[in-house]
């Protein structure tokens, strides 16, 4: 099986197709797995829109309910710790460049590791990404209340003063939550953003993400129906764009 260990993470991946590498990250928040990209929360599912062309990269993230990858849980934990992961799978493979290609949590995945690893990223398409307008209101998200409760049974380290400091380092900052604002006008790498349409992926963050990079491509409308159509060759003509001659 694809697992290997990193800093008391166990981390598991899979790989599908051959040429330049795409990292990429799952839609579903906490719950990112691979299956995910198989279900009906993906209208792109880079496995089997890119691996006829490129080496795609999928992986279950850092304990979410259903999937391979573990780690313990503390208080100290937060964007940090799912880069960490992310930088270890390329590290492990012996990958020095590659692209990214995110859905939801995915958009706040990819900008963390723009900030980290910069030099590493040829370009990066943040679909939907996660953000919050306006204040962090009181108490825990359902969505986090269902992810704790999914993976009490098998981490018992996960106490209450373990979940509300993790919560806060993930959720408090609002806006893309991993990266500020002053942030995205320092950033080089190309993007592209696939706009986001509810509460979870607010258009208003996508639009100024979009504003604020500086380097960008923006797509108002994609994840349904013709705007779906028209969208997708759009996404293969940027990543091909922007991957390296010969690669």
């Amino acid at each position: 099986m694809p697992t290997f260990q990193n800093n008391g993470a166990t981390i598991y991946y899979e790989e599908y197709g051959q040429g330049f590498p795409i990292l990429t990250f799952a839609p579903a928040g906490l719950l990112s797995t691979i299956e995910v990209w198989r279900g009906d929360t993906a209208p792109i599912n880079p496995i089997t829109e890119y691996a006829q062309d490129y080496r795609v990269i999928v992986m279950d993230q850092r304990n979410a309910p259903g999937g391979r990858s573990h780690a313990p849980i503390t208080a100290n934990d937060g964007w940090h710790s799912y880069t960490a992961d992310h930088i270890a799978v390329l590290d492990h493979l012996g990958i020095d460049k590659c692209h990214l290609y995110g859905q939801c949590i995915g958009g706040p995945f990819i900008m963390s590791l723009l900030k980290a690893q910069p030099n590493r990223i040829a370009c990066a398409v943040a679909a939907q990404p996660s953000g919050r307008v306006g204040p962090l209101k009181p108490g825990r998200t359902p969505r986090f209340v269902d992810w704790a409760e999914k993976i009490r049974k098998d981490h018992p380290e996960a106490t209450e003063e373990a979940l509300d400091g993790f919560y806060r380092n993930m959720y408090t900052a609002g806006f893309l939550y991993s990266v500020d604002r002053a942030f995205l006008p320092t950033c080089k790498t190309p993007v592209m953003v696939l706009a986001g349409n509810d509460e979870a992926h607010p258009f208003p963050i996508s639009e100024e993400t979009a504003k604020l990079l500086p380097d960008v491509e923006f797509i108002p409308e994609w994840k349904t129906g013709a705007a779906l159509e028209a969208a997708r060759p759009k996404v293969k003509a940027f990543l091909k764009k922007h991957t390296p001659a010969g690669a």
